[in-house]
């Protein structure tokens, strides 16, 4: 298995003999609905859309995650499969294979792997955590960007490999919309996972905006590597730099 960063909630994972772009946020500047005085987020490391992509993976609606400027670069026979309201995004953009999965559905790619939509971060409906299972080799990665993990995971446990945040992000009154170093050392203990690696507040990305002032950071990959020694926990916790290929021995 190989995993490339592209910071924020994006990755290529190859895996399988497959290529699969996750929440792909590879163009131009992320914004909330247009507004960058409220929220804008700017690569600091030049990108590039990978050579190759046999599917696009999508959790959530969101511009984090459906990022419309990405997504029109893309090739639009790619097939995609996303949670409904990100579905709607690329519909609406004119993909024209559009697997649209909620919690507890599945959906097999090439007889090669099964994509298990699981229940993720509400916000506000419920989107999606993936749960990739290789069907030739068994093997399994868990992803999820917000720290909302689905009560039913431990069933599919052992997962191999878990990408998830290992900090909490919040808002004054919405509280922690991202739930890392609350939730993710139980998550892994009920996974009984070899590796970790954390998204969603990863380096290679500044940000600017209203938004940006106001959140609070709780913990830090190595706090988090402090509370995997204090758990006895033997997951490895791997921290992946912008656009570098990690390859992973499972």
């Amino acid at each position: 298995m190989q995993l490339t960063y592209f910071g924020a909630n994006s990755w290529l994972l190859e895996f399988e003999q497959l290529h699969i772009l996750i929440d792909p946020w590879l163009v131009g500047r992320l914004c909330f609905g247009g507004q960058r005085w409220f929220f804008e987020g700017t690569h600091t490391l030049p990108t590039t859309i990978p050579d190759r992509i046999d599917l696009v993976l999508l959790a959530q609606g969101l511009p984090d995650h459906a990022h419309p400027p990405t997504l029109k670069k893309l090739d639009r026979q790619l097939p995609v499969v996303a949670s409904p309201s990100a579905a709607k995004v690329v519909q609406g953009l004119g993909y024209s294979t559009v697997t649209v999965l909620s919690p507890g559905q599945t959906h097999r790619v090439a007889d090669a792997v099964e994509i298990r939509a699981t229940a993720g971060a509400p916000v506000p409906q419920t989107e999606n955590g993936y749960l990739i299972t290789g069907l030739q080799t068994g093997k399994k990665l868990y992803y999820e960007p917000h720290g909302f993990s689905d009560r039913t995971l431990p069933t599919y446990a052992p997962i191999d490999v878990v990408i998830a945040p290992v900090v909490d992000l919040t808002l004054p009154l919405a509280g922690a919309f991202v739930k890392g170093n609350q939730t993710t050392i139980q998550l892994l203990q009920a996974l009984q996972a070899r590796y970790v690696l954390p998204t969603t507040a990863g380096e290679g990305i500044e940000y600017a905006g209203i938004i940006d002032r106001l959140l609070s950071v709780k913990g830090s990959p190595e706090h988090f590597r402090q509370q995997l020694q204090a758990a006895n926990l033997q997951t490895e916790l791997v921290e992946a730099k912008p656009q570098q290929a990690i390859a992973l021995t499972l």
